[in-house]
């Protein structure tokens, strides 16, 4: 397509005097062919092939701090309209299918993987989220991430150590659930973490609900909470506090521009950890074009940079264009200066082996297949600030080669698939490999099995190819 572009330039030129008609129409040339150049590229697919596979069981529990209250041994008793207090007694279901885990929980769930960091000694950090997946339905479910080593070669995850977030001094501007406690344990109803950095000497969490920026100690204390600047405005979604309903139904609501849910799902930091890159998963709304933000109908979704010494927001961003308006990102991360990766997904769960029949939605088959789940390798940089961040190519986590027959899990046509619904973690492990993982969401996520909830699962990549793209 690009050349034969190029050809058909060629034969116009001779159509124009070496004049500055044609010097400009050189230009011109010039930056469609750019533009198609990197319209091509953006689409090019590399290969993935697996060489490690790690499963961290669903049901998988640690216990509550012994001084957090009584109401934490016990997580998920508020998933239904109705208090459920016995263990066990509500199940868990995905797109109407029961998934075969209950609620509520003895102890805390791991679950919930919602971002990543691969450590200098090979170890890694997982985030998990706030619990059930909203404000009214997590108030049990603790806050915290854990420290692990992976044997990818076993499958094995070891965990070393569990941070709970915390509030004892009162950073929160607002309440919270365990107000009245003297350690403050933060809840799935205080905020929703879905992205984390180590910056500066402290712990930086991205969270969905106001959505804030979070700093904390290395032990989960909260330091501070940043509200989010978008071209020197404060933007909420509409659970953040001070969003309310109005008390006539005649009466406008408190605007809000961030959708339910779309906070900073992705969050990447400078190499020198200067600078945190907070990407919100939705398109902002823009009041005034009655429309979300968009390049071409396209939905672009924002990277807003926020300064680690001096706690403020820049009022630099970048635009991350989705390829379809109803995909959403899962995860960010730096490779090296201007470099980076990111997760972009449909809603779609489960496996072609496994649909149900054209047309129809049943208890023990899939209805809306994985289609669409990509490791995008980005540009962001100096020169693309405020415009779109450039997608150098990608891999199909839809088509994971496996020569040496590596999966803990079935193939599909002799590839490993990651149907997840959500796939949520991705990081760079050397030059030549990534490791990425998925988001449970226990017990409402079944996507390998129709009947049964997913375990949390990290695949260790080479993508050699993708990583040396330019």
């Amino acid at each position: 397509m690009v050349a034969s572009q190029g050809r058909g330039i060629v034969r116009v030129l001779a159509l124009f005097p070496m004049n500055m008609s044609r010097l400009s129409f050189i230009a011109a040339s010039a930056a469609l062919l750019c533009a198609a150049s990197s319209a091509a590229l953006a689409q090019q697919a590399y290969p993935a092939t697996l060489a490690g596979h790690a499963v961290l069981p669903a049901l998988t529990m640690i216990a509550a701090p012994k001084d957090a209250p009584h109401d934490l041994q016990v997580a998920g008793k508020f998933t239904t309209p109705r208090r459920v207090d016995a263990v066990g007694s509500v199940m868990g279901q995905s797109g109407g299918r029961d998934t075969g885990v209950s609620l509520p929980f003895q102890g805390q769930p791991i679950q919930g993987h919602s971002g990543i960091k691969r450590m200098a000694d090979g170890s890694f950090w997982i985030l998990t989220d706030n619990g059930a997946g909203s404000k009214a339905n997590s108030p049990d479910f603790m806050l915290h991430l854990s420290h692990y080593t992976v044997d990818f070669k076993s499958g094995q995850f070891n965990r070393h150590k569990t941070i709970f977030l915390h509030d004892p001094d009162k950073k929160i501007p607002f309440r919270i659930t365990h107000e009245g406690t003297s350690s403050r344990y933060l809840t799935g109803a205080d905020f929703d973490p879905e992205s984390f950095q180590f910056a500066g000497g402290a712990l930086w969490i991205g969270d969905e609900f106001g959505p804030f920026l979070i700093k904390a100690d290395l032990n989960g204390k909260v330091l501070g909470v940043f509200e989010t600047q978008v071209d020197g405005k404060t933007v909420r979604s509409p659970d953040a506090p001070g969003v309310l309903m109005p008390g006539a139904p005649d009466a406008k609501p408190t605007a809000f521009v961030v959708k339910r849910s779309k906070g900073y799902e992705g969050m990447a930091a400078s190499k020198d950890g200067s600078k945190l890159y907070a990407l919100l998963e939705g398109a902002l709304w823009n009041d005034d074009a009655k429309a979300y933000e968009n390049v071409g109908g396209k939905q672009y979704l924002r990277v807003l940079e926020f300064d680690v010494k001096t706690e403020q927001w820049t009022g630099r961003h970048w635009k991350y264009v989705l390829e379809a308006n109803h995909h959403a990102i899962g995860d960010f991360n730096m490779i090296d200066a201007s470099m980076g990766l990111i997760i972009e997904r449909d809603n779609g769960e489960g496996t072609a082996d496994k649909a149900c029949p054209e047309g129809q939605k049943r208890t023990d088959c899939f209805h809306d297949l994985a289609k669409f789940k990509r490791v995008y390798k980005v540009e962001m940089s100096d020169a693309n600030v405020g415009g779109e961040i450039r997608k150098v190519g990608y891999i199909d986590l839809m088509n994971i080669q496996d020569p040496q027959r590596l999966a803990k899990k079935p193939l599909n046509n002799g590839v490993l698939t990651f149907p997840y619904f959500t796939i949520e973690n991705v990081d760079i492990v050397d030059s030549t490999h990534i490791v990425v993982g998925n988001d449970n969401n226990l017990p409402f996520s079944s996507s390998r099995d129709p009947n049964k909830a997913d375990d949390n699962e990290l695949v260790l990549l080479e993508v050699g190819e993708l990583l040396r793209a330019k």
